[in-house]
């Protein structure tokens, strides 16, 4: 039985909502965060890096979220794919990489900045905000907002990421998604459409249930 080492609040949520739209048995095993909002250290006794999210599978272990779900889909669920060779594919693939390549920097830099405001001990408070205010101007704000505009194109032609059909893509982007709605202040018609649609789907209720609600952390 595949086993998911899930660190709470975290994108481990991903693999828990693929595996319920697979209907495949599932044993999970709960980590929590410390103060600080770091794994615990009982991770690396699964993996290296001590982070989440990661499975344990009969062909090993497997971490990071675009393997475990690449390796999901070929093994178990190919429905989940589009056709190798067709454009749908080509989207497919590109949206699977760049979820988390070049959508999480910004969103990652967007939660240092925030934590840097509230754990800065209060007299350096004003100096933290300043550094997090350029850091926002320069890098954030800018990239955020050609993302978003990429994001609502791609919504509003068609209505999943990959095309007509749902696709493990669109798991693969519900975090993007969910971050900069909550982190960004994003509130575009299309991008809040297709996360209404995502989280009514049965599969991703029942991930919430048996993972917990979290915070896109």
């Amino acid at each position: 039985m595949i086993t998911v080492h899930h660190l709470d609040n975290s994108r481990s949520q991903r693999v828990l909502w693929l595996l319920e739209e697979l209907s495949l048995p599932y044993e999970i095993k709960f980590y929590k965060r410390n103060a600080q909002m770091m794994a615990p250290p009982e991770l690396k006794a699964i993996h290296p890096l001590g982070k989440s999210p990661v499975i344990s599978d009969r062909v090993g272990t497997i971490a990071e979220s675009g393997a475990i779900i690449e390796y999901l889909v070929a093994t178990y669920g190919a429905r989940l794919a589009p056709r190798i060779g067709t454009p749908e594919h080509m989207r497919y693939t590109y949206w699977m990489y760049a979820a988390e390549g070049s959508f999480m920097t910004p969103l990652l830099l967007k939660l240092v900045t925030m934590q840097m405001r509230k754990r800065t001990p209060f007299f350096l408070r004003p100096i933290a905000s300043g550094i997090a205010k350029a850091i926002e101007r320069q890098l954030v704000t800018p990239n955020l907002a050609a993302h978003v505009e990429l994001w609502e194109g791609t919504l509003a032609s068609s209505p999943w990421f990959a095309g007509d059909s749902f696709s493990a893509a669109d798991i693969m982007m519900s975090f993007p998604l969910e971050a900069a709605t909550s982190r960004g202040g994003v509130d575009r018609p299309h991008i809040k459409a297709w996360l209404k649609t995502i989280h009514a789907r049965p599969a991703y209720q029942r991930a919430l249930e048996r993972g917990g609600a979290y915070d896109y952390a």
